[in-house]
């Protein structure tokens, strides 16, 4: 059984070609213990192996970046657990969870979160600025004089009741 070879340096000032000891890798550690304990030492050391590349503050706060995809899936997250808090509106859960309402949007959209508080629109054929609307699909069959069943299959593929197009629009 081979001893590792290990040197110890101070680990406020990485400086691999000047180290403060040279030696087996338990005897080190003993070593590096005792002067830091006694005082001679009074700056945290390191033990690394001969060879090892210095390293600088910008590497390493660089690979603790966190990965995009985790933000989003702690985003995604913390949205859950406001919709789970009856928070169903895009507005609600942005300023539950503190995020605005197009990354909130955005992630719902991504994600497949379904927000029940909708309400149904209707928007005349050949005149767009006509535009009826209802918070349920009754309601809305109500005010165009169409079947509720026949309003919520238009709405599925687009379709014309009554010469209006129907669809489906999120609450912010």
């Amino acid at each position: 059984m081979t001893e590792t070879q290990v040197l110890v340096i101070n680990a406020d000032l990485p400086d691999i070609d000047h180290p403060l000891a040279i030696g087996p890798e338990p005897e080190m550690f003993k070593l590096a213990q005792h002067n830091y304990k006694s005082g001679e030492w009074p700056f945290p050391v390191r033990l690394v192996k001969p060879g090892t590349k210095p390293w600088d503050d910008a590497t390493y706060l660089a690979s603790m970046k966190q990965d995009p995809k985790q933000g989003e899936r702690e985003d995604i997250k913390a949205i859950r657990r406001a919709y789970h808090d009856d928070c169903h509106t895009i507005r609600s859960l942005a300023i539950k969870t503190g995020f605005t309402n197009q990354q909130v949007s955005h992630l719902v959209h991504k994600y497949s979160l379904r927000l029940r508080n909708q309400y149904w629109r209707a928007e005349k054929y050949d005149n767009p600025n006509e535009i009826i609307t209802g918070q349920t699909v009754d309601l809305l069959g109500d005010k165009l004089g169409a079947p509720a069943r026949s309003i919520r299959q238009a709405s599925y593929s687009n379709g014309l009741v009554c010469g209006y197009y129907i669809s489906r629009v999120p609450r912010i």
